[in-house]
């Protein structure tokens, strides 16, 4: 059975939202990028809603100068879109799944394989927490307070949350992974 994995930059203060590019003014070190690559690297499958999809599909899709190795990642991996409304993906390795999309995830859930990470994707996030498929949260805390914006878990039910690690990197991000317990 796979693991389904929601992964988020947050800031401080909880927002995920990075509307004022909050995330890029946090900084970032070695360390955290090799913790970033190794949940990459983790994954075999990609769950995102179709905001986030299109956006990475027209940034990442075509980018020829990536070394981070996050293109080559992207353009391979499985994707999975959650839409009601894009019929064709147009990048490969992506599967559109629509209304019936928590069923569908089910059933990708229980087949082989390994992570199957959901990042940015707000809305989808939020609609997953409120099932029982996330089977873990990976919130790399970022050192830098928004004071406003999206967070992650806003009108999502209570959730009880098993820590499994909290690492801290030189940058000021930490790692905070969370078991979802039921």
């Amino acid at each position: 059975m796979r693991t389904v994995v929601i992964t988020q930059n947050i800031t401080v203060d909880g927002v995920v939202e990075a509307t004022d590019d909050w995330f890029g003014r946090a900084g970032s070190d070695p360390e955290t990028d090799a913790a970033l690559a190794a949940q990459r690297d983790a994954s075999d499958g990609f769950l995102v809603g179709r905001i986030t999809f299109e956006g990475m599909r027209d940034y990442w899709g075509p980018k020829t100068d990536d070394t981070t190795g996050v293109t080559a990642h992207l353009n391979a991996v499985q994707k999975f879109v959650v839409s009601s409304t894009l019929t064709d993906p147009g990048w490969g390795n992506s599967t559109v799944l629509g209304p019936t999309w928590r069923e569908d995830l089910r059933e990708i859930k229980n087949g082989p394989g390994s992570d199957i990470v959901c990042t940015g994707s707000i809305s989808l996030c939020r609609a997953l927490l409120a099932t029982e498929l996330v089977d873990e949260v990976r919130l790399f805390v970022q050192p830098y307070a928004r004071g406003s914006g999206a967070r992650l878990f806003d009108g999502t039910p209570p959730q009880r949350l098993e820590p499994l690690e909290l690492r801290q990197f030189p940058s000021g991000a930490a790692l905070h992974r969370y078991r979802l317990v039921a």
